[in-house]
């Protein structure tokens, strides 16, 4: 995927076999069927470097490191998205819970949940599925 087509606003629409052969298989499942990845195991989560977040399906970028911090949660977790539209957010009442859920205002694919006990300023808690993002560290 070259710079310009990431950065782009038009929506990317992929059919479910073209996301199988672009995605791995933990990509697949947390990104187009809305799964979790366990708490602790992503590469991201422990991710201290300056740069920026990317959509792992569709390189849009979606969070600044500046946002990001250390919830304990278990999941890479951000104070607020790289930009007013870069996410879109979802009711959700899977598992019998309320929630709401965070996809990539590009390609749809499935982030995580944000909640309302993050740091101020925003005190929002953006939870983020590490196998969700991709990272470019500062000046690359």
């Amino acid at each position: 995927m070259n710079q310009s087509e990431s950065d782009s606003d038009e929506k990317v629409v992929r059919s479910d076999a073209e996301w199988r052969n672009l995605l791995t298989p933990l990509q697949y499942h947390v990104l187009r069927e809305k799964g979790t990845e366990r708490p602790f195991t992503g590469v991201l989560t422990e991710n201290h470097e300056s740069g920026n977040y990317h959509c792992a399906a569709c390189g849009a970028l979606l969070f600044l490191s500046g946002a990001k911090f250390d919830s304990g949660c278990g999941w890479p977790s951000f104070m607020i998205p790289a930009g007013s539209k870069a996410v879109d957010e979802h009711e959700d009442l899977s598992h019998g819970m309320r929630r709401i859920e965070v996809t990539c205002a590009r390609c749809g694919g499935h982030l995580g949940h944000v909640f309302p006990d993050g740091p101020r300023p925003t005190g929002l808690r953006y939870c983020i599925n590490s196998a969700s993002l991709t990272f470019t560290r500062e000046g690359q």
